[in-house]
């Protein structure tokens, strides 16, 4: 797939509005309900490997409503060979349910065979960007579409790196044609834990390649922060959003919650708050938010990408 297609593509992507993370907590009230939400993003690997109750699920979910396909373990930054298998599954998946789009990470998630299920940082040098690159128009070129890649939560910096990420995604963005999934709490969290500014780092991306924003809640544990995607969105992130919002002419929205899930009336409450921040001139509102106050109990949600429902028939195919 030329650039220039890839480049044309990218513009055409449409607002889908708000929309909610798809998790196995709401399968059935969905169903039953048909709830007004905008759209619905997935994790590809809950439903690529599985041909039973999860994907015909999401075919009966798809038939209603847009879906956006989010992935967390191309390993997109790996030195390892890109798995082929994966991307043979992921197109499949892509080709069954007609997503709008298809996303993954800024990340390394395995070397060896090994996937840690985590998503791991990069050394953000010449050349990672030049690796990081090569390995995205190879996937552009096999899914014939644009990939959408996410700014992950990080914990450290390497003392190799010697490019910015915002100036890292927005030289990646440029040299590839590839769109961003802006996740304003990840900002948050990268920014607090490295000591940099948030409001500079969503300024200096290139706002016209943003196709997607995330929300989410996080845990602030008083020197740093975890991305826990457990609880609601804080004020600070939200002011962030206001900016993003603002900058970028607005974009797709979704909020995710992966641990201590709410009903999804409750999930669709949270996600509405987006609309007081849209119209907000000074990003401010009256609305009641959790702030950024340290929290001593610490959780560490992993069990959104495979639930029990999920396990059940993940070996299925």
């Amino acid at each position: 797939m030329k650039q220039q297609t890839i480049t044309e593509t990218l513009k055409s992507l449409p607002n889908l509005g708000l929309g909610l993370g798809l998790r196995h907590t709401h399968f059935q009230h969905i169903l039953k309900h048909s709830p007004a939400v905008d759209w619905f993003e997935v994790i590809s690997e809950n439903f690529m490997y599985s041909h039973g109750k999860p994907r015909y699920i999401l075919q009966q979910i798809a038939e209603r409503y847009p879906i956006v396909m989010h992935g967390v373990s191309m390993s997109i930054g790996s030195t390892e060979k890109l798995n082929d298998d994966y991307l043979k599954k992921l197109k499949i998946l892509a080709e069954e349910v007609k997503p709008k789009w298809i996303s993954d990470h800024l990340c390394w998630t395995g070397v060896l065979g090994t996937n840690t299920h985590d998503l791991l940082p990069l050394p953000l040098t010449e050349e990672t960007l030049k690796h990081v690159c090569n390995r995205i128009d190879y996937v552009q070129e096999y899914l014939n579409r644009p990939l959408i890649i996410e700014n992950p939560s990080t914990y450290l910096d390497f003392n190799q790196s010697t490019i910015p990420e915002a100036e890292f995604l927005k030289l990646m963005a440029k040299q590839t044609g590839c769109g961003l999934l802006l996740d304003v709490n990840n900002t948050y969290v990268s920014c607090f834990n490295s000591g940099e500014d948030p409001i500079e780092y969503i300024k200096t991306l290139p706002h016209e390649s943003i196709v997607q924003m995330h929300l989410a809640g996080h845990q602030n544990c008083g020197t740093h922060i975890i991305d826990t995607h457990d609880r609601k969105v804080t004020k600070e992130v939200w002011e962030l959003f206001h900016l993003a919002w603002t900058l970028t002419g607005g974009t797709a929205t979704l909020l995710e919650w992966d641990g201590n899930i709410p009903s999804f009336e409750d999930c669709i409450k949270e996600l509405h708050k987006a609309k007081d921040y849209m119209l907000s001139p000074t990003g401010k509102t009256e609305l009641i938010v959790e702030t950024a106050n340290e929290i001593e109990e610490l959780s560490t949600p992993i069990d959104f990408m495979v639930s029990p429902l999920m396990s059940e028939t993940i070996h299925s195919s």
